[in-house]
């Protein structure tokens, strides 16, 4: 990728909104630009070197119309059942891409997990824990940062639950 190319991502008002939103909360990751756009989470482990299960992913569930944002283990899929208890709410369902457009700002493949225009509920799965660091998308296909797994859940303000059964 050119210089001009990953100056013009670094400079996309998503990812300006998720490094200052970031700076903000005390992350102490920066974004870091992919060569190549990471559409799951076995795609950005493979760029960054790392375990898929390291790599959170940010995924939007529409609870009874209202936005759910969990950030997930690219190692598993998350358990809409266990979702939808934990949330408090009848049912989980993945969100068309209208959906989490309209509640994130952001693309789906870039979704970061902050950023956006209006706060969105947050569960983080535990199973990022087992990771020293963690890596999540920073609200563009080709760019991420890094944390730890206790500092996702305090600039998310999320709540640390079990999303596999």
């Amino acid at each position: 990728m050119s210089e001009r190319t990953t100056e013009k991502i670094q400079s996309h008002p998503n990812v300006r909104k998720v490094q200052d939103a970031l700076r903000a909360a005390g992350g102490s990751g920066d974004v870091v630009t992919l060569a190549d756009s990471a559409p799951t989470a076995a795609a950005a482990a493979a760029q960054l070197g790392c375990d898929v299960g390291a790599i959170a992913n940010s995924l939007v569930f529409d609870c009874d119309g209202q936005p759910l944002l969990v950030l997930t283990s690219g190692a598993h899929r998350a358990d809409t059942t266990l979702l939808a208890q934990a949330a408090g709410v009848r049912t989980a369902r993945r969100a068309a891409p209208e959906f989490v457009r309209m509640h994130t700002g952001q693309p789906i493949g870039g979704v970061a997990p902050l950023g956006h225009p209006e706060p969105i509920p947050t569960l983080v799965d535990t199973w990022l824990a087992r990771h020293g660091e963690v890596w999540a998308a920073a609200g563009h296909p080709h760019t991420v940062f890094s944390a730890t797994f206790d500092e996702l859940v305090r600039i998310t303000s999320g709540r640390a639950v079990d999303v596999v059964a």
